[in-house]
């Protein structure tokens, strides 16, 4: 007759140990296969908006980013950020400057197309459309999730570039032109690659697609 041989606490602690370690790996694997686990994805068909003529959708790895835009505010800028959004300019344009929960930029037409990346000069790159003027006589808080138009270190060079705050940056108020607000998908934004080396990253997260709600 066989005898049923009883663990000792020591052993019954290293097995709990072991199960516990296994799954932590497992869950820790499957969060960085699907780095969008939990993000939700938000469809603008679904909800009501005030003026729908001023709702834009960007649609990046983890789902829709819908922001609001303000022709109230920055009527000029607002105008070119429409027209390059339904001409389809920003579509396959690179996240190319990513700063780990600061903010996100994007829009380098000449240089930051998923099939024209240039490393060397992105970031740098122009539309084709000419420069616009800064848009700061009216007062906007620059909040988290703020858009607004990137420009080189002089006023009046605003084009097509724009980032996206993921933190409050009351500094830059009078400094950059907001042409909108993000109010739904912020967290997808959080996702987009970043490097912890520098700002500028190698191999970058693209917009899908970024179309006006209504055209």
């Amino acid at each position: 007759m066989v005898k049923k041989l009883k663990q000792t606490i020591s052993e019954k602690i290293l097995l709990v140990f072991v199960i516990v370690l296994t799954i932590v790996f497992f869950g820790s694997f499957v969060s960085m296969k699907n780095k969008c686990l939990f993000i939700k994805n938000y469809d603008p068909k679904k909800i009501n908006f005030e003026i729908p003529e001023n709702i834009a959708v960007m649609n990046a790895y983890c789902g829709n980013v819908i922001i609001e835009l303000y022709p109230n505010i920055s009527p000029k800028s607002v105008n070119r950020f429409k027209m390059l959004i339904k001409s389809g300019e920003y579509n396959n344009v690179a996240f190319h400057r990513v700063i780990k929960n600061v903010l996100v930029q994007a829009g380098d037409l000449e240089f930051g197309k998923k099939d024209n990346l240039n490393y060397a000069y992105i970031g740098t790159g122009k539309s084709g459309y000419g420069t616009i003027k800064s848009e700061l006589k009216n007062k906007f808080d620059f909040k988290i999730g703020t858009v607004a138009l990137a420009r080189t270190d002089q006023k009046n060079t605003e084009d097509s570039q724009f980032f996206i705050l993921l933190q409050d940056a009351p500094l830059f108020e009078g400094e950059y032109t907001p042409v909108g607000k993000v109010i739904y998908g912020l967290e997808v934004l959080k996702k987009i690659k970043y490097s912890e080396k520098t700002e500028y990253v190698l191999r970058p997260d693209f917009i899908n697609n970024f179309e006006m709600l209504v055209n």
